[in-house]
């Protein structure tokens, strides 16, 4: 197994791409702490993974909540080998209807949040340490209304390429997961009906070159392959699995 003895922490590990990223890390051989805002989100992800899960309620925006976090992972492993940001939202504003609460929302959680989780972990990071920011296809492409969550996700492209520059004496990786369009709850909330949903989804496989969403079992192996030694010359990377959809 290509994680095994692993310690994980993911933020947003209780759906969706993060959810997927979580059990194959387990499939894989590592021990996994995930951490969300809903307690029955979280009970919910334990039941789908099964063993060798931890799940911690706190939100990965709030700074006292990434504090608690290390603080539960220190006291049961002493360490942490992968650290995977996951957690994120998208809502649509025009820039003319952008308000201050939306922007503070999307950078503190999609920015603010990933940098201070990679700095509270790294003091239980040793050599051979991995950390993956995941962002999104979105920040190589203009999709109109999204000034701020393209804007948050644009910045992990650029932490991760600060950070391996910091980070060359330690052995300590951080590389950068950007997925296309997936059916995930982040995609379900732009609809209000079944068939706007059903809309949505093909108009983003219509425009994705290879004419389908990806699955979220795709993000994951990414994930796998960035956390795993099979990546260990990689560090200040961006590894888009998209479908092609930001190089047309």
């Amino acid at each position: 197994m290509r994680l095994e003895n692993k310690i994980a922490v993911i933020s947003g590990g209780t759906s969706g791409i993060g959810l997927a990223i979580a059990k194959s890390f387990v499939d894989e051989g590592a021990e996994v702490f995930i951490f969300g805002r809903r307690k029955e989100a979280l009970d919910e992800a334990v039941r789908i993974i099964g063993g060798n899960i931890t799940p911690i309620q706190a939100d990965a925006a709030k700074l006292s909540d990434l504090d608690r976090v290390v603080d539960v992972v220190r006291k049961a492993k002493g360490k942490v080998d992968i650290v995977v940001s996951n957690a994120g939202f998208t809502e649509q504003v025009p820039l003319r209807e952008i308000t201050e609460d939306h922007y503070d929302r999307s950078f503190d959680l999609m920015a603010k949040g990933p940098l201070f989780l990679t700095q509270k972990m790294l003091p239980l990071m040793e050599s051979g340490g991995s950390i993956i920011l995941v962002s999104s296809a979105m920040h190589y492409m203009g999709l109109a209304n999204h000034s701020a969550y393209a804007g948050a996700k644009a910045a992990l492209r650029s932490f991760v390429r600060t950070w391996a520059a910091e980070f060359k004496d330690s052995g300590i990786r951080a590389n950068l997961l950007s997925p296309g369009p997936f059916p995930t709850a982040i995609m379900e909330r732009q609809a209000k009906t079944r068939e706007d949903l059903d809309a949505l989804h093909t108009h983003y496989a219509n425009y994705v070159p290879m004419l389908r969403l990806g699955r979220v079992e795709e993000a994951a192996s990414a994930a796998v392959f960035l956390a795993s030694d099979e990546s260990s010359f990689m560090t200040g990377s961006d590894m888009v699995v998209d479908g092609g959809i930001s190089n047309i």
